[in-house]
Order: structure tokens, then sequence, then C-alpha cells
């Protein structure tokens, strides 16, 4: 009787490690950070792979806004502490600034 438990043990582990492969969680998206401070973005230059999330926060006390050269994203304008977040899916080099502070500019390059 033992062994009949054991074979079956034995077969139900079998049937269910593809079930568990299969069901392992996708690796989460790639995210990258932007802090604007001093009238600057702190990584004026930031290099991503495609799905890369960029998230900016405005720690001045001051409102920003972050906003593409070629109209591929624009924020609202943010106060302090807030966030903009955008997600870049296909390669290329994206030239940004602040529409309040024009001086204030950063680039998000997104290579594969």
């Amino acid at each position: 009787m033992l062994s009949f438990q054991a074979a079956v043990l034995a077969s139900t582990a079998v049937m269910m490690s593809p079930v568990s492969a299969m069901t392992k969680a996708a690796p989460a998206p790639a995210a990258a950070a932007v802090e604007i401070g001093n009238f600057t973005f702190k990584a004026p230059s930031l290099t991503v792979k495609p799905g890369t999330t960029v998230t900016w926060t405005n720690g001045d006390d001051i409102p920003h806004t972050v906003v593409s050269k070629d109209g591929v994203f624009k924020s609202k304008v943010l106060d302090t502490g807030a966030r903009f977040t955008f997600t870049f899916a296909k390669p290329g080099q994206f030239g940004y600034f602040c529409s309040l502070h024009p001086h204030m500019t950063g680039t998000i390059i997104v290579k594969a």
C-alpha cells in the first residue's frame, strides 16, 4: 500500500511540474527615475531599454513640467513631490525640458 501511495505522489509531482513552470511570474518591467531639484533634472542623460518606465519626481519647492521636444510626452504642472511617468516602448533619443524653465533640459536614450 505504501509503495502505491508513493507512486501516486511521484506521478502527481511529475504532472504538476509543468504547471508550476507555466505559472511563474513574468519579470517586472524595468523602471528608472529622474529627480528634479535646484532647477535641474538630476539625471540629464539617462540610457534605458525599450519597455522601461521613467518616473520624474519634483523635489523643488516650485512647480516644473516634463515635456518632450518632439511631442511624444507632456506632464501636467508638477508641484512639490508630484510625479510623472512615461514608458518608452521604442528605441530612440528623446530630448525633454521644463516648459516653465526652458533652460532645464534632459535626454532619455532608449537602446535595445
